[in-house]
């Protein structure tokens, strides 16, 4: 699990991934009233346990808004 405290755009190439997956998003209160946005990852088919949870990316306001700013950027939304 992991606190995502920035979203930097880097320049560069990258390699398109083969694998496959599932995401899945939540949004829960942290305690003090912020939203925080939780996005869990789960296994390829091809792992010993498929569809088991993977990954956790937790947002905040913050780095959210760099995501989102990103993503508008990236695909004209």
């Amino acid at each position: 699990m992991a606190w995502v405290e920035k979203v930097e755009l880097e320049q560069g190439t990258g390699k398109l991934q083969p694998t496959h997956l599932v995401a899945r998003a939540k949004v829960f209160d942290s305690g003090d009233g912020s939203p925080i946005l939780q996005i869990d990852t789960t296994g390829s088919q091809d792992r010993q346990i498929p569809g088991k949870q993977s990954q956790t990316l937790q947002f905040g306001r913050e780095s959210a808004e760099q995501l989102f700013l990103i993503l508008q950027k990236t695909f004209d939304f």
